[in-house]
């Protein structure tokens, strides 16, 4: 009782925050995900084959977002995004990009 109420007050922060919360996030790119899978033309169960990753977590991914990372890394080559993950935690080369800016 008290955990679906500190969620409900975290889901509603989430809405009216600047910053956006991680659940937040996990929702978008699970709609994202649904909205590219749609567009691809692959039903959940196609995706499921395809990828590897059980139409159960793909399943409960599309509705609440939790997905672990493997089974994500794996959805997210089947709809050949898996490219966006690889600089998630690069470090930038700041003189690189000084030198774009002045040249």
């Amino acid at each position: 009782m008290i955990l679906s109420f500190i969620d409900n007050i975290l889901a509603t922060m989430g809405k009216y925050s600047i910053n956006k919360l991680p659940s937040d996030i996990l929702i978008s790119i699970a709609q994202n995900a649904s909205k590219l899978r749609k567009e691809l033309g692959l039903s959940q169960l196609a995706l499921a084959e395809k990828s590897g990753v059980s139409y159960g977590s793909i399943k409960r991914f599309e509705q609440s977002g939790k997905i672990s990372l493997e089974s994500l890394l794996k959805l997210a080559e089947s709809l050949n995004r898996l490219d966006e993950f690889e600089n998630l935690f690069k470090l930038l080369n700041i003189e690189r990009i000084e030198k774009l800016f002045n040249s």
